[in-house]
């Protein structure tokens, strides 16, 4: 085992240990999503092959929605569906992006990044890459995934997260990450900003917070199916554009 897989496995398993903070008096209850969308959209997931980006392509197969999965590894993909389109590309590159994001409604930006010390450029590459094609091609609506420690949500994840994981292993990921917000906000798009806190591969409840306003919040658990679940929702709602949201239990 990778000494970086080994001590995430450790950290989460301190982090569980430590129990999970109640946030039933902030921010305000899951959106609900509609029986049906409003209408079918042709949604463009980057990351779409694992965690958070497999389960929105999942839910968004499920509503009808006309789904393409970018992704390193497209063959990783684990779903099959006659409206999934599988799009092989990295998002550093701005070619293969560029054949992702034309013909789609909205693009969903999922990646994501394990442990590093090392420094990190491919969310702030890989947004500005996705925003330039959405200029190119006339795509308004990006929901994009970042994470607890980004902007001003860090310091509130749990004590040894945000004095040990986030400062030592992950510090120059958040720094990238907050380059990829701040490209966000300075863009002319419609966009959402999701951090979600600690994720699990738990079945979806509909039953977490979304929290808008930070104070006094320490981030808990969220399922990569929940986060999915809001993802869809901001995208068809449109209720939360222009927003940054934390998503916890």
């Amino acid at each position: 085992m990778h000494w970086r897989t080994a001590v995430g496995t450790l950290i989460v398993l301190m982090i569980a240990a430590c129990g999970g903070p109640d946030n039933s008096t902030h921010g305000e209850p899951a959106p609900t999503l509609a029986s049906r969308p409003p209408q079918p959209l042709r949604l463009l997931v980057i990351g779409g092959t694992s965690g958070i980006g497999l389960e929105t392509a999942r839910l968004a197969l499920k509503r009808g929605h006309e789904v393409a999965a970018m992704a390193r590894r497209p063959e990783r993909m684990t779903l099959s569906h006659p409206n999934l389109i599988l799009f092989k590309g990295d998002v550093t590159d701005p070619i293969a992006v560029d054949e992702a994001v034309k013909d789609r409604d909205a693009v969903i930006f999922t990646i994501g990044m394990g442990p590093t010390q090392e420094p990190v450029t491919a969310f702030s590459t890989g947004t500005k890459n996705v925003l330039d094609s959405m200029h190119r091609f006339n795509v308004g609506q990006l929901v994009m995934v970042t994470g607890i420690g980004a902007g001003d949500s860090r310091g509130h994840g749990t004590l040894v997260y945000d004095w040990f994981v986030r400062p030592i292993l992950m510090d120059t990921v958040y720094e990238d990450k907050n380059r990829s917000e701040a490209l966000l906000r300075e863009s002319t798009v419609d966009w959402v900003i999701v951090r979600p806190g600690f994720l699990n591969d738990d079945a979806a409840t509909g039953n977490y917070r979304v929290i808008r306003d930070l104070e006094g919040v320490t981030a808990g658990d969220i399922s990569r199916a929940d986060v999915a679940h809001f993802m869809l929702a901001a995208v068809e709602d449109e209720e939360y554009w222009g927003e940054t949201v934390l998503l916890t239990d």
